[in-house]
């Protein structure tokens, strides 16, 4: 007994141009092609359909199925390799769910703070007397830079930049918390706009030295580490990382301006 097109097609599910196709490459010819080119399928060929469509299912490619079916290699080794490239590509795939899961925990996470924090809140007592002194001591021009800087700002302008480095930890906070390694272009970015605001603060460009001791002195303990920190523990460190890469990628050779 055989079947037409026609009948395997609503049988089988597939679609009469996927016949065709397997037919013109080889892997499931017909049994044979009656008047007007129609095709008729056998029992043989119905069930080596069969084992296309679990092949299919199973994601194999239709070389591996014509491999397995056709003996041109043990059908047992044939289907270990495609099952160890599945198991490869959902460790992939488990890996990635799980760096997206993060992501998405540490941005609702940084929302979360945005929404119950205005940013006076986030910097309350914190005193910048220590840093300032050292600024002055270690950094003279910048500081009386910057200090020129800060006196010319109205409350409006300090309330902008006081909201801007909120933001700014918020999203450096959730990279880290997210596992976005220091030298990721994400991070990079991040860390670009946090030196172009440093530039603009001290009204000059720092090089490569002055930008990466900015950021140790985030990280040591004191008032900055504890600023940094109460974003999420950890990213003192983390900005003085990603700091340190900025500063040797893109700022040596930079002159003192």
């Amino acid at each position: 007994m055989s079947w037409s097109t026609g009948e395997v097609c609503r049988m089988s599910g597939v679609t009469s141009r996927a016949l065709r196709h397997y037919h013109r490459i080889g892997l499931l010819e017909p049994e044979r092609t009656g008047p007007g080119g129609i095709r008729h399928y056998g029992h043989g060929q119905l069930l080596r359909l069969q084992h296309i469509l679990v092949m299919r299912e199973l994601g194999m490619g239709l070389p591996d199925i014509a491999r397995a079916l056709d003996g041109r290699g043990d059908r047992a080794e044939v289907l270990r390799d495609h099952l160890r490239g599945l198991l490869a590509e959902r460790d992939r795939i488990d890996t990635l769910v799980a760096t997206v899961r993060r992501t998405v925990d540490a941005l609702e996470e940084a929302d979360t703070m945005k929404a119950a924090h205005h940013p006076e809140e986030l910097f309350a007592g914190f005193d910048a007397s220590a840093h300032s002194e050292r600024a002055r001591v270690e950094w003279p021009r910048a500081w009386e830079r910057a200090r020129r800087v800060t006196e010319g700002m109205t409350e409006d302008d300090r309330e902008r930049c006081r909201a801007e480095a909120a933001d700014q930890l918020r999203r450096m906070a959730a990279h880290l918390v997210a596992g976005v390694p220091p030298d990721d272009p994400a991070v990079q970015a991040e860390v670009h706009i946090h030196y172009l605001a440093v530039s603009r603060m001290w009204a000059w460009t720092p090089d490569a030295g002055a930008f990466e001791n900015l950021g140790r002195a985030y990280a040591e303990e004191g008032p900055w580490r504890e600023v940094h920190d109460g974003f999420a523990p950890g990213l003192a460190d983390y900005q003085y990382e990603a700091m340190a890469v900025y500063a040797r990628r893109r700022l040596d050779g930079r002159e003192d301006a």
